[in-house]
């Protein structure tokens, strides 16, 4: 009987040894190991962030770019009651803003503190001034159309080129040379801008289900990463 107990004494005492080692080696975890387990749980982009809304995008290849025509996205611009959308856009988004007259809501003149550029841009109608300020597809409608708009019945093509969320009024020689270019490709002169910029982009490709390529989304996230709280924007017509 003695034996037994002290067989039993011995085994207890070593399983006590064992858990005190164990417990020990995990007190000696380095502190770059430590760091690690910790940016394991920081990272993680906040709810309802342009990050977060990222994430879920669905990553895929280019698409080709056959049978694309504006015209897939409807002809011009919608109205919006007595007045086109790039008039809305022009009013919403410039400051200062005339209009032709009482009745008619065609905007004259404003101002545009551009988010593009950074310039401001005293805006004037007419036939060599017009162009100053461009109505811009945050998303492309050509880029749209090889991820995934292609699939998209044409009223839901002609919402998404006349959707509020997707029109800024912008510079328009830089409107230019942004083309149909995605994030990879192109991004505002205008750092102070570019979170923003990228997070309607995120915003307009969930809202319609598009997909991005690897490239664009790793461009989106190294800006994101600058701005991990940047929410999705809020967008009216103005």
């Amino acid at each position: 009987m003695q034996e037994r107990r002290r067989r039993l004494v011995v085994v207890v005492i070593m399983v006590l040894v064992a858990l005190g080692g164990a417990f020990y080696e995990s007190l000696q975890t380095s502190p770059a190991q430590q760091g690690s387990v910790q940016s394991a749980v920081t990272t993680a982009p906040p709810p309802g962030t342009a990050a977060e809304a990222l994430g879920k995008l669905a990553v895929k290849g280019r698409a080709p770019k056959t049978d694309y025509k504006r015209s897939q996205f409807g002809d011009g611009w919608q109205q919006v009651g007595a007045c086109d959308m790039r008039n809305h856009i022009l009013k919403r988004d410039m400051r200062e803003v005339t209009f032709v007259s009482a009745t008619d809501c065609t905007v004259l003149s404003g101002v545009l503190d551009d988010p593009y550029t950074g310039r401001t841009i005293n805006f004037t109608r007419g036939q060599t001034t017009s162009d100053d300020v461009q109505i811009d597809h945050v998303v492309a409608l050509s880029d749209a159309w090889q991820k995934g708009a292609q699939q998209l019945s044409p009223d839901l093509r002609e919402a998404f080129a006349n959707d509020p969320l997707n029109l800024l009024a912008v510079d328009g020689p830089e409107n230019q040379k942004k083309s149909d270019a995605d994030a990879a490709t192109w991004l505002p002169p205008n750092k102070d801008y570019r979170c923003r910029y990228v997070a309607r982009q995120v915003a307009v490709k969930a809202k319609y289900t598009l997909w991005i390529t690897q490239a664009e989304h790793a461009a989106i996230a190294r800006i994101l990463q600058t701005c991990p709280a940047q929410l999705m924007p809020a967008v009216s017509t103005g």
